[in-house]
């Protein structure tokens, strides 16, 4: 059944909210064919906003070979690598003797096959006959671009879950081999790939792009900025109003607050608002979806907090109280965080975890906006 409030899935056309000015920036790079990196917390509205700069981009007819893969379960530079070919070959391919075709002809001399009977019993396309090299590396990531020139047309692969390369057994030397690709692309006058490197682990990205400057000026980084609130609290009000039922504006900007506009948050929260009313939303009714949204998501909040130690628990209580400069001897003794040394250790074991984000001032924030609020009401029972 259809909702006005979506939240499982992207969404794109009139259920995309706010984010314009970022959608016509993304659609420009696109068009340019640059690459482009997003890193946002999870339900941050990534997928979103690049699904509706490639839809924006397509109704003024620029056309695209667009394939997307995730990392999540890769763990191996093999894993990495195949799922890259695979999806780029899927992209123009869909027979085994058009596969079999292009890894012949743009693979040749690596360790990449097609096997038929891989093919058969598993849908595998790329095989392998040794353990991946360093030759092989560059092969498969030169593949995109080959494909794009000889189709005479743009590629753009987006690879979700990007960090997770740091996780196979040499992340750093798959990103240097990635930056020269990308250094010969750009020096390719004919149609080719672009990339967007989007991950959800903040913190992690950053390492990547910030603090070990891997592809610096060949990406271009986009953040995301806050959905506005008026625009947050319009699309709720029309949302209900579809249903017959009515709530007060004013209602509605404590929800903003609560969940600092994300819009997954929000359009969980009142789709639960929807279900427990029948006409009039009042106060009450969403006291109750805030509970119910909180019994959802306490499970993992709870592991969350079980999984940090006593000094990582009293550093996520300062934060909280708003302390920046940890290193105080004031704050070191109140807070029991042992010694300034220590205090290191612990921000940097909480931003490993994707706990906390710090920005360009280095003042921290919890990445996400209901974790917070269940943190300080429940967990710390802060007034």
């Amino acid at each position: 059944m259809s909702t006005p409030f979506p939240y499982d899935k992207y969404v794109t056309g009139k259920d995309f909210i706010g984010r314009k000015e970022e959608c016509t920036v993304l659609g420009n790079l696109i068009g340019q064919g640059a690459h482009v990196v997003l890193y946002e917390p999870p339900r941050a509205g990534k997928t979103s906003l690049v699904q509706q700069a490639l839809f924006t981009t397509r109704i003024k007819g620029q056309q695209f070979i667009t394939g997307q893969f995730s990392l999540l379960n890769v763990r191996t530079i093999s894993e990495f690598l195949i799922r890259l070919g695979t999806t780029a070959i899927r992209t123009v391919a869909t027979t085994p003797g058009e596969f079999a075709d292009i890894i012949g002809r743009h693979l040749g001399g690596t360790h990449f096959i097609f096997d038929q009977a891989n093919y058969s019993e598993n849908d595998a396309i790329i095989s392998t006959n040794w353990n991946v090299d360093d030759n092989d590396i560059l092969e498969m990531l030169r593949l995109p671009q080959r494909i794009a020139r000889e189709r005479q047309q743009q590629m753009l692969l987006i690879i979700d879950d990007f960090q997770n390369i740091m996780m196979t057994e040499d992340g750093d030397k798959v990103c240097r081999i990635m930056e020269s690709v990308l250094a010969e692309m750009a020096s390719d006058p004919k149609p080719g790939c672009s990339f967007i490197f989007s991950g959800s682990m903040v913190n992690a990205m950053k390492d990547i792009f910030k603090v070990k400057h891997y592809f610096y000026r060949k990406v271009e980084h986009l953040p995301l900025k806050d959905v506005d609130e008026k625009e947050i609290i319009e699309h709720v009000v029309k949302g209900f109003l579809t249903g017959g039922k009515i709530v007060e504006r004013e209602l509605l900007l404590g929800m903003c607050k609560l969940f600092r506009n994300n819009l997954w948050y929000i359009n969980h929260f009142v789709n639960i608002c929807d279900s427990l009313s029948k006409g009039y939303i009042i106060e009450n009714t969403l006291i109750e979806a805030l509970n119910s949204i909180l019994a959802i998501h306490e499970p993992r909040f709870q592991a969350t907090m079980n999984s940090l130690t006593t000094f990582q628990v009293s550093l996520l209580r300062a934060i909280l109280d708003g302390v920046t400069k940890f290193s105080a001897s004031e704050v070191i003794h109140k807070y029991s965080l042992n010694s300034s040394a220590n205090v290191k250790r612990l921000r940097e074991a909480l931003v490993k975890k994707e706990i906390i984000v710090f920005d360009d001032d280095d003042i921290p924030t919890l990445q996400d906006p209901l974790f917070e609020y269940w943190v300080r009401k429940f967990y710390f029972e802060m007034k």
